[in-house]
């Protein structure tokens, strides 16, 4: 003779055991945040001794969620997207949210094959490291098509969507300002390239540094493209002018990298004959020769404030537009020194 198969716990056995309600094990599952510790451990320690498997694909669908999350990502091989992906996975994960990844290579191609993804209503928040929004150079406005996005990183110039960075602008003044104080007076900024926002953003910054000096220094700007052969190839142009910088400011790390490596090609010392500041602070940027000094972003807070943001106007917790920026830090490491060279 078989058994009677055994009854599946319920949700009103587990609220019976950990002594609680059954709107709070509701709760306990899917915002743990908003719950005590205490109560939280009761309601966790009564699902593992009735074996309680809460449906929560059936849930979901019946209020129309995924309790997914897309983050949109120009390259996964950027040095700043994991301390960021951390954050907002952090951020999500206490939060009863998963994350997807989508990876364009800033190719729109790739862009409208997440898009696509994302109509089937697979995610019910964007989370932007683009700089734009997708898809780039599509007829149609794409904002009414999106889901409730959050930018990260590179605020966007073309809608009005909540934001969370650092203050680069800032951030870049103080970058700015050392190097003024250990006596340079001819610094060159190495941007990003024409259009870039973030390059635009803290060459900002460098013009507000220089104003703080009691002498009028010149704003002197040449470009690169964001890469350390980019950083290279902006020292060859400069090497063909009269007149050279004692300090160069990066806009960010490959730019310093690059320039550093064609200074010592050159057969150059930095920071004897030259100093060298970046910004980003990414894991390579300690173990280079010399150590670089820079601007060190707080990614993983970044990516929590911004996931933060995202789920806050999800729950409808918060209607308000958000722009944050958060303080960077100066690394003083090896790469600078005070002005010498004549």
């Amino acid at each position: 003779m078989s058994l009677p198969p055994k009854k599946s716990a319920t949700i009103e056995d587990v609220a019976k055991l950990a002594g609680v309600s059954i709107a709070t094990v509701s709760r306990a599952i899917r915002n743990p945040e908003k719950v005590a510790e205490s109560t939280r451990k009761k309601v966790t320690n009564a699902i593992a001794r009735t074996g309680y498997t809460a449906n929560v694909m059936a849930q979901n669908l019946r209020m129309k969620r995924s309790k997914m999350v897309m983050v949109l990502t120009p390259s996964i091989a950027d040095p700043n997207f994991p301390g960021v992906l951390i954050g907002l996975e952090k951020e999500a994960h206490a939060r009863g949210y998963g994350v997807l990844i989508g990876n364009t290579e800033g190719a729109i191609s790739l862009e409208e094959n997440h898009m696509r993804f994302l109509a089937t209503g697979v995610a019910d928040g964007l989370v932007l490291l683009t700089g734009h929004l997708p898809v780039a150079g599509a007829p149609q406005d794409p904002v009414t098509q999106l889901p409730p996005l959050v930018a990260v990183g590179r605020p966007l110039e073309t809608a009005e969507t909540d934001f969370v960075g650092v203050d680069d602008v800032a951030a870049s003044k103080m970058a700015t300002e050392y190097l003024v104080s250990l006596g340079h007076r001819r610094i060159v900024f190495v941007g990003g390239g024409t259009g870039d926002v973030l390059s635009d953003l803290r060459h900002e910054g460098y013009r507000k540094g220089l104003a703080e000096c009691a002498e009028e220094l010149a704003d002197w700007r040449i470009e690169g493209d964001g890469s350390s052969e980019g950083g290279r190839a902006a020292v060859e142009r400069l090497f063909i002018k009269d007149t050279l910088p004692t300090a160069f400011f990066c806009f960010n790390d490959n730019t310093a990298i690059g320039v550093i490596a064609a200074l010592r090609l050159r057969g150059f010392d930095v920071p004897r004959d030259f100093s060298v500041i970046g910004f980003d602070d990414i894991p390579f940027a300690s173990n280079i020769t010399p150590a670089l000094t820079t601007i060190r972003q707080p990614r993983n807070k970044i990516g929590e404030r911004a996931m933060a943001i995202l789920l806050d106007g999800l729950e409808g917790q918060s209607t308000e537009k958000a722009s944050e920026r958060l303080h960077g830090d100066l690394v003083v490491r090896e790469s600078c020194g005070p002005a010498g060279r004549k």
